[in-house]
């Protein structure tokens, strides 16, 4: 706090006393105020994904949709246990010996994806579609949403995964 210190001085002039102000208590302030803004301000950076979504369509019965042929995708299946599958077929072509499995390790995706792209027919509507089932997590999505982002491949979606896939596929896991 603040101390007066009074010096007596004889003779006839007019005593002056000095004054102390004691910074204690506003170091201590201080020292509170730095700390709680310590605790309170966040260290690191958010990871954010940025997935790219398309401009909203003012018509609402589009003209020109594109036909995506069997070429011109690739479809990634999500399931339990970190497996991925993937096939390039319909409805009416798509068993057991269409469906294939790969894995998340190194590259392999994103060779894939540089396969079936290399033999599209029609490479500007080339598209790759990412079906996850219930069972699989979210760090395989994100994996195969990394591996999108290094084939530098921009048309992707993401849908639930189709009746006839999801036969297909319980077949495929037994």
């Amino acid at each position: 706090m603040a101390e007066v210190i009074a010096q007596e001085k004889k003779g006839g002039k007019q005593n002056k006393k000095p004054i102390r102000v004691d910074m204690t208590p506003m170091v201590d302030l201080g020292f509170l105020l730095i700390t709680f803004f310590m605790f309170t301000t966040n260290f690191t950076k958010p990871n954010v994904m940025d997935l790219g979504l398309p401009a909203k369509d003012h018509n609402p019965n589009p003209i020109n949709i594109p036909y995506i042929s069997d070429l011109n995708q690739v479809t990634f299946i999500l399931g339990k246990d970190n497996r991925v599958f993937y096939h390039q077929s319909n409805a009416k072509d798509l068993n057991e010996g269409n469906l294939k499995e790969t894995d998340f390790s190194g590259v392999k995706i994103s060779n894939i994806i540089s396969e079936a792209y290399k033999k599209a027919p029609k490479k500007e509507n080339f598209t790759i579609i990412v079906k996850p089932t219930d069972d699989a997590n979210y760090k395989n999505f994100v994996d195969v949403l990394d591996n999108i982002a290094i084939s530098k491949k921009e048309r992707y979606g993401i849908t639930d995964i189709k009746p006839w896939e999801k036969k297909v596929y319980e077949n495929a896991v037994k």
